[in-house]
């Protein structure tokens, strides 16, 4: 039996918390719901159509991340099995099934967590005119899709719905944080990509670069959201990559080269998307689902 799409959720009885660009989140006295939609953005703009079938796929990998990360940080998750969620939540167990997760309330970190083994994106942009990445200067000689020397961590800001995230340095991030905690979570999320990493490219996969969220339980640090999904990072095959060029991918880059190829402003309204690039979309997402799992 196919699954319905799913674009947004209005879950009568259930206390909406938030409205995300992908996930929908529900409040409990000390616990959230999490459902991941089929929406997807670009250049923080979400756009009218949905992906089918996407909102399982991070739900899929997120899963499967975090528990691959597990001895090196917590995270959110308490439940996934819509059996074990809140009483209330029953009416809603055809739509939850598969896509949401029971979670513990934290206080999210007010910045994003990126770590670049590649050049490419807004770092080959910056690189490319000169600039330091996020305050950190790159060394000479570098082409668009080079391997770096080592992964970097180069945070920016948690803008507000509909604005976009901008570049911050360590010690921007230190101020906005504290010393201690940037520190820990620097060491953490540059950890958990090179084994990231390392998982991938065992299963064909290079992982560009990715974005990770943390968030305090008290004074304890864990990861929140998602987790290396193709929303959140960038996917590449490792029998097609050419240093030099834009490179093939399993993620969201495609839709965002079509949105750069048509008359667009890059802000709200998005444009309808064509029949092809919603499929094409999807099948990238399933294929790094598919490699990943297997």
């Amino acid at each position: 039996m196919k699954k319905a799409i799913l674009y947004e959720t209005d879950l009568r009885g259930l206390h909406l918390f938030n409205k995300g660009k992908v996930r929908d989140i529900y409040a409990f006295d000390d616990s959230l719901l999490i459902i991941a939609t089929d929406r997807i953005s670009a250049f923080d703009v979400i756009m009218p159509n949905p992906i089918p079938g996407k909102g399982e796929i991070l739900t899929k990998l997120s899963i499967f991340w975090f528990e691959k990360m597990a001895d090196i940080i917590g995270n959110h998750v308490l439940s996934t099995d819509v059996d074990h969620f809140p009483p209330t939540c029953a009416p809603y167990r055809d739509i939850l099934k598969g896509r949401s997760m029971l979670v513990r309330k934290a206080k999210p970190l007010t910045v994003e967590c990126i770590v670049r083994g590649y050049l490419s994106g807004s770092a080959w942009k910056d690189y490319r005119e000169g600039k330091a990445v996020s305050g950190i200067r790159l060394p000479a000689g570098l082409q668009e899709s080079s391997r770096l020397p080592q992964p970097v961590f180069t945070p920016s800001t948690k803008a507000p719905e509909g604005e976009h995230d901008l570049p911050m340095t360590r010690k921007e991030m230190a101020r906005a944080i504290g010393e201690p905690l940037a520190a820990r979570i620097i060491e953490i999320s540059l950890r958990i990509y090179r084994r990231a990493s390392e998982i991938a490219d065992e299963r064909g996969i290079i992982i560009a670069d990715t974005k990770m969220e943390f968030g305090l339980l008290g004074n304890e640090l864990i990861l929140i959201d998602e987790l290396l999904t193709p929303d959140s990072s960038r996917f590449w095959p490792k029998d097609d990559y050419r240093e030099g060029r834009p490179q093939r991918s399993f993620d969201k880059q495609f839709l965002r080269d079509y949105l750069l190829s048509i008359p667009w402003n890059q802000k709200a309204p998005a444009p309808e998307l064509p029949k092809e690039i919603i499929e094409n979309t999807r099948e990238k997402y399933q294929e790094a689902l598919r490699r990943l799992m297997t």
